[in-house]
């Protein structure tokens, strides 16, 4: 039974970092990019809808910002880091601009979904300790 642990522990080092980027990337970008999609009508990201609008200045109560800066911010990072996170493109700082984004929700908008926003913060965490791994632009990048 010991031998059988040990050489489970010795298969699941061997899962590559650069895997479990790639999946985290596209995981966490998926949950932004389709938040993102539901605020837009086609493909201007600069165009603020009534409905966006809306929630931002009755249900997302985000202090010291207008609703409209709030939801042309949330609306503008949510259209755009997720694609930077898919083709891992300024990785760590798509991270961290998606980790502030999710902290201002535990705290302002969703105070009650910890669980799933430290599900969020833990993957994005990854990314910024860790980077985005072998499959992606920064990659490429880093090698010239």
């Amino acid at each position: 039974m010991i031998r059988l642990l040990y050489g489970l522990d010795g298969l699941f080092s061997r899962i590559p970092q650069s895997f479990i980027a790639l999946l985290g990337r596209l995981a966490i970008g998926l949950v932004f990019w389709n938040s993102g999609r539901t605020k837009v009508q086609g493909w201007n990201i600069f165009d603020v809808s009534e409905t966006t609008l809306y929630l931002f200045q009755n249900d997302y109560k985000v202090p010291l910002i207008p609703p409209e800066v709030a939801a042309l911010m949330a609306q503008v990072a949510e259209n755009t880091l997720p694609i930077l996170l898919f083709i891992g493109l300024a990785t760590r700082y798509a991270a961290v601009g998606l980790l502030v984004m999710t902290l201002v929700i535990e705290i302002f908008v969703y105070p009650g979904a910890y669980v799933v926003h430290g599900t969020w913060a833990t993957i994005l965490l990854m990314l910024i300790k860790w980077g985005p791994g072998v499959f992606s632009v920064d990659h490429l990048l880093s090698r010239r």
